[in-house]
């Protein structure tokens, strides 16, 4: 029996990168996965195609998490599909670096609403989705919440806000049997690094370089993490920040 069988899940932002990887690794640990997605019908179809053509089961569901209406219809829609939800990955997220001299109120909202709004409303319309039984929450953070590199003010600041949401909620959703963990990634290749220029440029060769383990992350070495976070392996832990970075700290 595979370790994620007859379990929900539902990860944000699944339709490339970093949430399609845990997607597709949840999904052939056993989970029904529910593939979230914003505005990128295209690339949430894919990976449930190529979920499908392994073998699982998922199905897309368009929601800005932003917006309480449609996180309430992500829920809806997968409790009709599958049924209670049993994992939830809060992966969506967005970065934009700059120093402070370029900071607006645009850049602040912008990262804020996305990165710790949204979290905030899709745990609680989760909890309230979730399977009698409890479950396991899995925010995606970063390391950047520990190294704060410059020009990262703003994002740093969301993502430490993450990790003290994760800290907070372990407590207070423990009795109903709830987990609550984050996992803080490195630099990971990841098509939105390409497209930001991130990928061969001096911040990657540095990033390689000031890396333990000599290179920078894939989206499966994220995902496989995230499986062992959902399943009963990791059944003991809850309250943690796991730092990914191959030992970037």
């Amino acid at each position: 029996m595979k370790k994620l069988e007859n379990k929900v899940a539902v990860v944000t932002g699944a339709f490339k990168g970093i949430g399609a990887g845990i997607a597709k690794s949840l999904a052939a640990a056993g989970a029904s996965v529910v593939v979230n997605y914003s505005s990128s019908k295209a690339g949430a179809d894919k990976v449930v195609d190529e979920i499908v053509a392994a073998g699982g089961k998922a199905i897309a569901v368009q929601a800005s998490v932003i917006s309480t209406a449609d996180v309430t219809r992500l829920f809806e829609e997968t409790t009709k599909a599958f049924g209670p939800t049993d994992i939830l990955v809060n992966n969506v997220g967005i970065y934009e670096f700059g120093p402070i001299d370029q900071i607006t109120e645009e850049h602040f909202h912008k990262q804020f609403d996305t990165n710790v709004l949204g979290l905030l409303l899709t745990i609680k319309a989760a909890v309230a989705n979730f399977n009698t039984n409890g479950g396991s929450i899995i925010n995606i953070g970063s390391v950047v919440s520990a190294i704060t590199p410059v020009g990262s003010a703003v994002y740093s600041a969301t993502k430490g806000a993450v990790d003290a949401i994760t800290h907070v909620l372990a407590k207070e959703l423990g009795p109903k049997n709830i987990r609550v963990n984050s996992i803080n990634p490195g630099m990971v290749e990841t098509e939105g690094m390409h497209t930001a220029g991130f990928i061969g440029s001096d911040f990657h060769h540095e990033a390689v370089k000031t890396t333990p383990l000599g290179r920078i992350g894939q989206p499966e070495d994220i995902a496989l993490i995230a499986v062992f976070l959902a399943s009963e392996d990791s059944r003991w832990l809850t309250n943690e920040t796991l730092l990914a970075g191959g030992g970037v700290r």
